[in-house]
């Protein structure tokens, strides 16, 4: 009799192994069936392998499952140190077994280390979860920042060489067909840096395919004197002011810099009501410094589209200035001038030059 011990006890977990992923309890189940069976026959020499086997798959229930479903488990184990006990009372024998307490003391410490396991598996998972979230949202807004950027001066752009060229049509005809000209160069530009973003969404890669044109540099400062020229169109003149290096910036830098200029020059075609504006640019002392200014309306009529800090208004155009400079751990204020106008300044960090 002693030598059927330790085949029932193989049985056993080798039953078990096979249902413990998709049927744990029962598993378990079979498992303290198999070691009561085992222990009543050959209790001494299979005591430690009974004790090791349940405490680990009271582990595996407990990282696996849920609470719930693990303390159900302990409670089976407690349940099967009743015959246990009445299998010692009775006398085996093959002498007696004390292996309650052991079995106990086993089945507890497996459910708490199981039990911190999931939790901080929840943890991680949760974790991993918020930040998914945080950067589907920052590119969410990534996103609506370039659109509103692109778009936003552009549809200035066109609106008012629109109305200039309605209002010239049938007097002066050249002027009209200046307009209209200067109209189709906007749409064209606004379209290729549409191609461009979509582009760059629905491709991982941004090198062109064969037989695919490739997509034109994204902006930076080298194309403000052509926002200039475009802004002069609709009639507003631009002043550029440069001081300091114009050495190549960083691409986040470069373009974000752009966006902002181009956004303030928007909202003065749009809202100031002046035909003058000034653009300052200073890099010098590890840092990049924009200035716009105009000498318009200032905080009266500029909130609707961003120029209007601290003035009510349901346009993105100073929450995405204020949001590219956060970014790059700069600093941005915008508000009307003391004099009238309004100012838009900005502060960028520059990173070391690599040595």
């Amino acid at each position: 009799m002693i030598m059927w011990g330790l085949p029932v006890l193989g049985c056993a977990l080798l039953t078990s192994a096979l249902l413990l992923r998709r049927r744990p309890l029962t598993a378990l189940a079979v498992m303290l069936g198999g070691s009561v069976a085992s222990l009543a026959l050959q209790p001494s020499a299979l005591q430690v392998v009974v004790v090791c086997a349940v405490g680990l798959e009271v582990c595996h229930i407990a990282v696996t499952r849920t609470r719930r479903v693990s303390l159900t488990g302990v409670a089976m184990v407690g349940i099967s140190l009743i015959p246990l006990m009445e299998v010692r009372s009775a006398g085996s024998p093959w002498g007696g077994v004390n292996v309650e307490p052991a079995m106990a003391l086993a089945t507890i410490i497996a459910w708490l280390v199981g039990h911190s396991i999931r939790q901080a598996q929840a943890q991680a998972d949760l974790v991993r979860a918020q930040a998914a979230a945080q950067t589907a949202m920052a590119e969410r807004l990534r996103i609506a920042r370039e659109l509103h950027d692109i778009v936003a001066h552009s549809i200035g752009v066109i609106a008012v060489q629109a109305g200039a060229g309605r209002r010239v049509f049938d007097a002066r005809p050249d002027e009209a067909r200046d307009a209209l000209a200067s109209i189709e160069a906007t749409s064209r530009e606004t379209l290729s840096g549409l191609r461009r973003m979509v582009t760059g969404l629905r491709r991982a890669d941004l090198e062109p395919r064969p037989g695919q044109a490739p997509l034109g540099p994204a902006p930076g400062l080298a194309a403000i004197e052509r926002l200039a020229a475009s802004t002069l169109e609709a009639g507003v003149k631009v002043d550029v002011d440069w001081h300091g290096s114009r050495e190549p910036l960083p691409a986040d830098i470069d373009l974000s810099a752009f966006r902002i200029i181009q956004e303030a020059v928007t909202n003065v075609v749009r809202h100031a009501g002046t035909s003058q504006c000034q653009v300052c640019i200073d890099r010098q002392d590890g840092q990049l410094s924009i200035e716009v200014t105009d000498s318009g309306r200032g905080g009266s009529g500029h909130g609707g589209s961003g120029h209007g800090g601290g003035v009510a208004g349901t346009g993105y155009g100073i929450t995405g200035m204020r949001e590219r400079a956060a970014l790059l751990g700069g600093d941005f204020s915008a508000g009307p001038r003391p004099g009238g106008g309004f100012r838009v300044a900005l502060r960028l960090p520059l990173p070391s030059p690599a040595r």
